[in-house]
């Protein structure tokens, strides 16, 4: 009988984390990478250089609308790209192709003591001019794998833009 509601109720204790995911978005026209500056106010990583992205939420899973059931089990494809593509549209203004190539993936435990798993992707630019998100982000730049390390960024991110555009040369 499929779940007629999502709960922590049943879930073992010690296996409960948030799900992130973050896409360098690439920009064919000059080969530039969008980076993201945090604000000062955020629980992880203040005032740090970043790229679009956000946590997987319960109503991401609406229990009325699967896109299929299997079996018992409520199925809901493209997950990680429908929240890709929202977050980008909240944060940047921007529109993505939902085509996402995988980059790597990272575990970690936030200074409030909350375990994250966060995937990270590259997508390509589709269109928009970039507003920020109000009270999230204060800075933007458009960067290639020369310039990046000029930001202050989170560990791991100049990698990332720098196989995002190997990926799409």
């Amino acid at each position: 009988m499929p779940a007629k509601e999502i709960s922590l109720s049943n879930a073992s204790h010690n296996k409960l984390f948030y799900f992130v995911a973050n896409v360098v978005v690439y920009r064919d026209v000059d080969k530039k990478c969008l980076l993201l500056k945090r604000s000062e106010n955020e629980k992880v990583h203040p005032g740090k250089y970043c790229v679009p992205g956000g946590k997987l939420e319960w109503n991401d899973l609406p229990l009325d609308m699967p896109t299929r059931i299997n079996g018992d089990v409520l199925d809901y494809q493209d997950t990680i790209e429908k929240l890709l593509l929202r977050e980008v549209k909240e944060e940047t203004g921007l529109l993505i192709h939902n085509k996402l190539c995988y980059i790597n993936s990272v575990g970690f435990i936030r200074p409030d003591g909350i375990p994250v798993v966060l995937t990270k992707f590259a997508a390509r630019y589709k269109a928009g001019d970039v507003v920020l998100e109000k009270g999230s982000f204060t800075d933007h730049a458009w960067v290639d794998d020369s310039d990046v390390g000029e930001y202050d960024c989170i560990q791991g991110i100049a990698q990332e833009i720098q196989e995002a555009i190997a990926m799409f040369k």
